[in-house]
């Protein structure tokens, strides 16, 4: 059998129902189709809840405490990256890129670091620098994928790619005031506006570009893998017209529990929301207080917000139709292994919330994943759970290679072709700085697709829920007589975490 080319296609802070065939009113027609061409695997977990960890494990087929990068600030080491999956599809054979955002380094460090992705060390590198880079033949990078008002972009000769595209060659000294201006009034939704930007200037149409072109100008005689990576819908809610007005905000669903209860749930959810960041620049700790979190919404504001996310992830959606269009006209779509998800998801207004944060909800931390490709049954579906921290294995194993022995990414070839998922219980984990919310928390959650635990490890204090009968996580569980066997079975689950945990880990540098 010819071994297959691979697309993965990951959006950053979409939630795993936020799709037109999942029955929210967010239009995708690109990614439904998708979906009925191929497998819709419910129960995706991200290995972590943020960014860097998220990323470093999808690379690495390593839980964040196994490959180091527990939270954000942490950089992923050179030569844990060179181990992960881009690497072993490089020495297969594989023509290799990753196209977008990375984030396998902090961007917003204390100090400088010599790094491709640090806002100020990036300036060594020159505009023609391709990599490699961890593992990567060829990379097209995104600095800063997410800009705030609160802070100044990264500028030429810092950033990277789209950084110097943006502002020396199309949009140059106006642009960021351009970004920041709306094009209509809006309610006062935090971090919302209808961004003035040009469309064919944002970071998502400049994605596919450059997908498109790295297509057209690949080695036609080898396989491929490409990483195209969006750094949308992540925070501010910025999306420009029109995409901005394809939404109706009185027409947007709802999450059906909008009310905090936090009295219900365990005591770090109130402390992550209340407590200072243990942060000495002042830069960076409002960045943390104001960029990460949200305060309380009218329905209204709720609404405006919603709307604008749902537009930002049509733009994805039309951006990933191009892309899969540039496969159909080249004859190698059904050569290829294409996989569409995401790093994390966005609590969204769930129970009171708002981005992301040490409450590790379904909302949060279940992605889901659609994949087309050879083997893979048109309109299939699949509930047991599955990771992303599969996605390395998956690949080396249709490309006849495979990761290190210590890896505990799982392959989903069999999966995919309909034989069931390989795991009875996934995970997921984050060791949360003080500089995020003032306390230190060391979070792990197993996850069966039936029921949740999430157990913080200093405290031995935990939630659990059903999520057969207790789908939107309403009732915690936790040390009710009721529940007692359950607790045990899921407990013992949570201590049987695949692979090693590390000892040491390396200080934070930054704080994203």
């Amino acid at each position: 059998m010819k071994r297959p080319n691979f697309i993965f296609i990951t959006s950053d802070q979409q939630r795993g129902d936020c799709y037109g065939f999942m029955g929210r009113k967010v239009k995708t027609p690109h990614l439904d189709q998708l979906r009925r061409e191929g497998m819709h695997l419910r129960n995706c977990i991200s290995p972590s809840p943020v960014c860097q960890p998220a990323r470093a494990a999808i690379l690495t087929g390593k839980l964040p405490k196994t490959n180091g990068v527990k939270d954000n600030g942490i950089d992923l080491r050179r030569d844990r990256g060179e181990l992960g999956f881009a690497s072993a599809l490089s020495n297969a054979g594989y023509d290799t890129s990753l196209i977008g955002k990375a984030h396998f380094a902090t961007t917003q460090t204390f100090s400088p670091q010599s790094t491709a992705e640090c806002k100020i060390g990036s300036a060594e590198y020159a505009p023609s620098w391709n990599g490699p880079y961890m593992g990567f033949e060829h990379v097209e990078l995104l600095t800063q994928g997410h800009w705030h008002k609160i802070r100044p972009p990264v500028t030429p000769p810092s950033g990277q790619h789209y950084e110097n595209w943006f502002f020396n060659i199309v949009a140059k000294e106006n642009a960021f005031d351009l970004w920041k201006s709306e094009t209509k009034q809006g309610l006062g939704a935090a971090q919302t506006w209808a961004s003035a930007l040009p469309v064919a200037w944002h970071s998502s149409t400049w994605v596919a570009d450059r997908s498109i072109d790295w297509l057209s100008k690949r080695h036609k005689d080898k396989p491929f893998c490409m990483w195209v990576s969006f750094p949308d819908p992540h925070h501010p809610f910025d999306c420009p017209e029109p995409w901005s007005l394809l939404h109706n905000p009185k027409e947007v669903d709802l999450p059906e529990f909008l009310e905090k209860d936090l009295n219900e749930r365990p005591w770090w959810h109130k402390r992550a929301l209340e407590d200072e960041p243990d942060l000495k620049d002042p830069v960076l700790k409002r960045f943390r207080k104001e960029g990460s979190r949200m305060p309380d919404q009218t329905e209204a504001q709720l609404r405006e917000m919603t709307a604008n996310y749902y537009g930002m992830i049509s733009l994805i959606d039309h951006s990933v139709g191009r892309i899969i269009a540039c496969l159909n006209e080249n004859d190698i779509l059904d050569e290829t292994i294409v996989i569409y998800t995401s790093d994390h998801g966005d609590h969204l207004g769930e129970r009171g919330l708002y981005l992301k944060g040490p409450m590790l909800y379904d909302s949060l931390i279940n992605v889901g994943m659609i994949v087309r490709g050879p083997g893979i049954e048109a309109g299939s579906s699949e509930i047991d759970p599955v990771t992303t921290l599969d996605v390395g294995a998956t690949f080396c194993d249709y490309a006849g290679t495979s990761l290190p022995i210590e890896a505990q990414s799982v392959s989903l070839k069999n999966c995919f072709e309909g034989k069931g998922s390989p795991h009875k219980a996934v995970y997921s984990e984050w060791d949360v700085a003080p500089s995020r919310c003032g306390v230190r928390l060391d979070l792990r959650t197993v996850h069966t697709g039936k029921s949740k635990l999430t157990l913080e490890l200093q405290s031995n204090d935990g939630e659990l829920y059903d999520l057969i009968n207790d789908v939107n996580e309403m009732r915690n569980l936790w040390n009710e007589p009721s529940a007692a066997d359950l607790q045990k079975q899921m407990l013992r689950l949570l201590w049987s975490r695949p692979g090693i945990e590390l000892n040491e880990f390396d200080d934070p540098i930054g704080v994203a």
